[in-house]
């Protein structure tokens, strides 16, 4: 359906055509997210162009749906209109966030994947040490332990991860390090109070 039409031309549509005009408003999708944000600042087509460094032709194919524009330029358009997007979950209405920018990550400097649940095993000890009980891989795991750098874990298997998850529920995100170092802390208690011996009654 032509965006022009206007009450004069009614006349010349179908009856399908007509009930779909009355059923609206429609949700306008990212063409009319840009032409909201351009509602907003109260520019044309050129104006937001110029601002956002594309030509006017571009915007044009973002508001009729030909192209849509990238996500930083969207994230862009959206923090000059000074709106902030909330997702929701389709079945529950609660929000759904973007994962932490601070979430743990592998010594290399990579992220975890982010289907994984993470989990402190204890104290970092370098892998050639791990199974050892030798000075060197005592060592590695207190500098770890006062570096506060956790032994960080997640399951591969998806039967395994499935069981967790049903005991423990789906974590919402990837816990930051400090999270996971805390946890490794408890864990040192854990064991400690194993080994403290017990009372005799």
């Amino acid at each position: 359906m032509s965006e022009k039409a206007t009450w004069d031309c009614l006349a010349n549509w179908t009856e399908a055509e007509r009930e779909w005009w009355w059923m609206g408003p429609f949700a306008g999708g990212v063409p009319g997210l840009v032409r909201r944000i351009r509602r907003i600042l109260d520019v044309s087509q050129r104006g937001l162009a110029a601002i956002l460094g594309v030509s006017q032709s571009v915007v044009a194919r973002w508001e009729t749906g030909r192209t849509s524009p990238r996500v930083d330029v969207m994230e862009r358009m959206l923090q000059l209109a000074r709106v902030r997007v909330r997702l929701e979950d389709e079945g529950t209405g609660v929000e759904v966030r973007p994962m932490r920018a601070d979430g743990a990550r592998k010594h290399g400097g990579s992220r975890f994947p982010a289907h994984t649940d993470l989990r402190a095993t204890g104290w970092w000890v370098p892998r050639a040490l791990r199974d050892m009980t030798t000075v060197e891989s005592l060592v590695a795991r207190d500098r770890s332990r006062a570096a506060r750098d956790p032994s960080i874990r997640h399951r591969v298997s998806p039967y395994r991860k499935r069981i967790e998850r049903a005991v423990f529920g789906v974590p919402e995100d990837h816990p930051a390090v400090h999270q996971l170092a805390a946890e490794a802390e408890h864990l040192d208690e854990v064991r400690a109070a194993r080994l403290r011996p017990r009372p005799s009654t």
